[in-house]
């Protein structure tokens, strides 16, 4: 198979390093010092593992890549609407798109079935660009449960996990997947299916819409949040409205608020992506991880005043910061929140 990682950012470069050393034809579309740095040397991956130096092809266009039979969306949730309208020289009919994003992907209700069939949430599919580019039957999700770093141009810093889970959004056993996940674990990686794609989804955004939000506007790190009484109590309130609307939409979470909760302890000092974000001058998740779980609160009738709260102040916060005269850091950090029962939140 011909795979390419379009966006190749810290996750998706250290994904296609991964493959690229394990023998299978990968190519990485990157733009910018990470993308000279890594025709030059390659692509060096920092691991307590091993370190190891992998020569995947790389692309500075899509139009020179051509169809290929697997594309990993690597960007983040705010930057595939841009990317969808390019991938049109990489789709062939057969082309299976693999959405990495955190949050609500734009595909969630695709093929839902029942009253939300088709729902397109605006927060993350504005206008429906992204849906228009990428037909739905091509998509498959994942989520991804490892955490790297760009520490200098074509450098990727592998700090923990190698889990990347598959599934296709109608719950099926396809091929697809099968062939996908034996070549990332042919490359070192795990890589689960999993036929409740769309429950998963819910368990991260659980923590992801609750904690990273009140990291960015505190600044502090996951042990210091969920052990602090009064911030841990509107925690709690934020992850209460989102089970709600996850009930609403039919999704069992196999895990419980206290579990989620003891889980971001037990991670400890550790920042949140939103927050590394934020401290690095970068645009933030915010409308995939909270504006879109808002939004289907109002589709499904679930008010939900805590989130809200946090999510206006946290969407001000990003403003003020952006607009600060300070040049963002070169340092790009992507950490997918660990999953319950590896032994980690």
């Amino acid at each position: 198979m011909k795979f390419l990682v379009a966006g190749a950012g810290a996750i998706g470069a250290y994904i296609g390093a991964r493959m690229a050393r394990a023998g299978f034809d990968v190519t990485l579309f990157a733009r910018g010092p990470h993308l000279r740095a890594m025709q030059e040397h390659g692509v060096q991956v920092k691991s307590s593992e091993g370190d190891f130096v992998a020569r995947p092809k790389i692309a500075s266009s899509l139009e020179e890549v051509g169809p290929v039979d697997v594309v990993f969306l690597g960007v983040k949730a705010h930057g595939v609407c841009a990317l969808a309208p390019q991938l049109k020289p990489v789709l062939g009919p057969e082309t299976t798109v693999v959405s990495t994003q955190n949050g609500i992907p734009w595909w969630y209700f695709q093929g839902f079935g029942g009253e939300w069939d088709g729902l397109r949430l605006e927060s993350v599919d504005p206008k429906g660009v992204i849906s228009a580019n990428i037909p739905s039957k091509q998509v498959i999700g994942s989520i991804v449960y490892f955490s790297t770093e760009i520490t200098a141009p074509g450098v990727v810093q592998h700090i923990e996990g190698n889990r990347i889970s598959l599934g296709e959004p109608d719950g099926s056993r396809s091929d697809r997947c099968r062939r996908i996940a034996e070549a990332l674990i042919a490359s070192g990686l795990r890589a689960p299916i999993t036929t409740r794609m769309r429950h998963e989804i819910w368990v991260k955004v659980l923590g992801n819409a609750s904690l990273n939000p009140v990291s960015a506007l505190t600044r502090a790190t996951l042990v210091q949040m969920v052990r602090d009484p009064g911030v841990c109590a509107e925690i709690r309130n934020i992850m209460e409205e989102v089970e709600a609307v996850s009930k609403k939409l039919g999704m069992e979470l196999p895990v419980t608020i206290d579990q989620r909760i003891a889980g971001a302890e037990k991670i400890g000092e550790h920042k949140t992506s939103m927050l590394q974000d934020l401290e690095a001058g970068r645009p933030l998740e915010l409308e995939a991880i909270v504006g879109a779980v808002i939004e289907t609160g109002e589709h499904v009738g679930v008010t939900m005043p805590h989130a809200r709260a946090v999510y206006a102040c946290t969407k001000l916060r990003e403003k003020v910061s952006m607009h600060k005269d300070e040049r963002p850091s070169a340092q790009t950090t992507e950490h997918r929140l660990p999953a319950l029962g590896d032994n980690e939140a």
